[in-house]
């Protein structure tokens, strides 16, 4: 199967050697195709044609079992158990490079250029709140609206997540707060409020 996605994790680990060991013992059953740690240094841990178990359970745009058409970056930073923190401009600046990178040899939209919360937003917090993605989508990675339209009604909410590639069989505020970690920096609260709405019209313009 072609990959068409790339999938943006963070370890939730105390360090990248932490990280790493566990992603390199056949017993944990979980891989990814990349670390990259906090001071920038980029480890390659399955070849971008094979398989690796980086995204679970997963849902985006119509498609489960996202690990057989994606690739995965696993970024180090503690994450929300062990003291989650802003990302280091030299870590992001190393994955924005992986990342065009990848894009340059897989024909990956930017619409399926997504966080683990974004493909499973029940279970996954990652990369979070704090992660730059306006900074990528500027550099070539991802999407980022424009200014936004105005707020549509609180009813199109859902089908609009849904045109956006969220799966729509999940509670609302599960879903906001997985956009909201996305494209509203700084903000996870659920709340479909006017803003909140107001971009998520403006993102799902972008992915028709």
């Amino acid at each position: 199967m072609p990959i068409d996605m790339l999938v943006l994790h963070y370890t939730g680990m105390r360090s990248g050697a932490e990280a790493i060991e566990r992603l390199r013992d056949p017993a944990a059953k979980v891989s990814s195709h990349y670390v990259v740690e906090e001071d920038g240094a980029i480890f390659r841990l399955v070849p971008d044609h094979r398989r690796a178990a980086h995204a679970g359970i997963s849902h985006w745009r119509g498609h489960t079992a996202l690990n057989a058409r994606s690739i995965g970056i696993e970024i180090v930073n503690p994450g929300h158990e062990w003291g989650y923190r802003a990302f280091p401009a030299l870590q992001m600046a190393a994955v924005c490079d992986l990342c065009l990178d990848i894009l340059a040899r897989h024909p990956i939209p930017p619409r399926n250029v997504v966080a683990h919360s974004d493909i499973a937003p029940d279970r996954k917090q990652d990369p979070g709140e704090l992660f730059d993605w306006e900074g990528l989508a500027r550099n070539g990675v991802g999407l980022w609206p424009g200014a936004d339209p105005p707020a549509p009604d609180k009813g199109a909410t859902l089908p609009l997540l849904g045109a956006i590639g969220y799966r729509t069989d999940l509670s609302l505020p599960v879903l906001v707060t997985a956009f909201q970690r996305h494209w509203l920096p700084g903000r996870a609260d659920g709340i479909a409020d006017d803003a909140t709405r107001a971009r998520i019209a403006a993102v799902a313009a972008l992915c028709r």
